[in-house]
């Protein structure tokens, strides 16, 4: 699969401040990523340096195959990394007209990009006149004027109502099922959980996850046990190899599972050191619980 950008132990320090610590990962052609993480975590700094608007510290990256400079690289990005910044009193033609003769773009494919974000029919419209969320597509088709091979958004739906929010997620999902790639900056799980492939999991700087978003969400699941011979369950549970952490909670034991284990196989086992069960209910870790524990990990 083609590579579209790789970061190897990209880091930028801001004084004593680690905003972005030793980070490497890759973008696939084709697939839709999210940087994931909460408010202050490195993502928007992360996209700044890639797009060469931030210095890095150290470490590098590299567009594409990485036989281009970053500055011809870029003539194949399309990124939106703050609000909208169009002139009030011009159409949203006029804007992107602007738009194509600063950045040498044939005009010619204005409407159709109009008509990806759904703003053909306010074509004629003054930019002053949209909404939030008009104004972030008007953005996003300006983004794409020059059919860039990757489009980088950073917190796209933050500040819009659920109905922009939804018009913006499906927008993203149809310019990706066309070929182009996307990275996205977010500190919703949600969003992307929805619309993401793969998922860059990120806190204070670090890279706590990289991958597929199905192999995330695919973890074992965990136990809720409870029996009178409490200190004696702990013990079996902390003996067994196929459990990696245990929590304790007014006497319910949870057990994180690290491989496959069926309820009737662990209340065998625990039957069989004289240990009988009052309850046992297996669960599935939501992405939610484990974007938690995840994020947990450091203080």
């Amino acid at each position: 699969m083609e590579t579209i950008l790789t970061l190897n132990n990209l880091t930028k320090h801001y004084g004593r401040v680690k905003a972005v610590n030793d980070l490497s990962f890759t973008i696939e052609k084709g697939n839709v990523y999210g940087i994931l993480g909460p408010n202050g975590s490195g993502k928007s700094t992360t996209l700044g340096m890639v797009l060469n608007v931030v210095n890095a510290t150290s470490g590098n990256y590299t567009w594409f195959d990485g036989s281009d400079t970053t500055h011809n690289a870029l003539k194949k990005v399309g990124a939106i990394i703050e609000r909208p910044n169009f002139y009030p009193y011009m159409t949203a033609a006029q804007n992107l007209k602007l738009v194509c003769t600063i950045k040498g773009i044939d005009p010619s494919k204005i409407d159709e990009k109009l008509e990806t974000v759904h703003l053909l029919d306010r074509k004629d419209s003054k930019f002053s006149t949209f909404s939030l969320g008009m104004k972030q597509r008007l953005a996003i088709a300006s983004a794409l004027l020059n059919d860039p091979e990757i489009l980088i958004l950073d917190e796209p739906t933050n500040g819009l109502d659920p109905q922009g929010i939804h018009q913006i997620r499906e927008i993203i999902k149809k310019i990706a099922s066309g070929g182009t790639t996307i990275l996205l900056a977010s500190h919703l799980l949600d969003e992307v959980e929805k619309v993401c492939s793969h998922v860059v999991i990120i806190r204070k700087g670090v890279k706590l996850y990289a991958g597929p978003v199905d192999e995330l969400n695919a973890s074992h699941g965990f136990f809720e046990l409870r029996c009178e011979k409490h200190q004696e369950l702990l013990k079996a549970l902390e003996a067994h190899p196929d459990f990696a952490s245990l929590k304790e909670e007014n006497g319910l034991i949870t057990a994180f599972l690290q491989n496959p284990l069926s309820a009737q196989e662990l209340n065998r086992y625990l039957f069989d050191q004289g240990i009988v069960l009052s309850h046992l209910v297996m669960r599935k870790q939501s992405l939610e619980e484990q974007f938690l524990q995840l994020t947990s990990q450091l203080n």
